[in-house]
This record gives structure tokens, C-alpha cells and sequence, in this order.
């Protein structure tokens, strides 16, 4: 159990962390379309820490650490 949980808690991280540099190459990079891809990368990173956090409470709780 702990192999799985701690390699689901690493992507559900990653997957914010890929979407909040994605974000700022955007904000860098500029461009006519770039508002709009922002409030877009903006909701998926609220969303996937919203997933993330419940990832980890999960474990935790399977764990019996909480």
C-alpha cells in the first residue's frame, strides 16, 4: 500500500506543479490568446489541488495517521 500511495500523492503534486509552470510560461510569453488560457490554466490548477489534497488526506487516512 504504501509503494501506491506514495507514487499517487507524487503525480497528483506533479500534475499541480506542471500546470502552475505551465501558467507562468504563459504569463511570460504573452500573446492575444494568453487572458483567456490563463483563467483556463487557472481553474485546472485549482482543480487538480483540490484533487491532490484529497489524494493526500486519503492516504492518510488509509495510513491511520490521522
Amino acid at each position: 500500500m504504501p509503494s501506491y500511495s506514495n507514487l499517487l500523492v507524487i503525480v497528483a503534486v506533479a500534475a499541480v506543479i506542471l500546470v502552475v509552470v505551465a501558467g507562468f510560461i504563459n504569463m511570460f510569453r504573452g500573446g492575444e490568446g494568453a487572458p483567456a488560457r490563463s483563467q483556463k490554466l487557472m481553474r485546472w490548477r485549482v482543480g487538480l489541488q483540490l484533487l491532490a489534497l484529497l489524494i493526500v488526506l486519503g492516504v492518510l487516512y488509509a495510513r491511520g495517521r490521522w
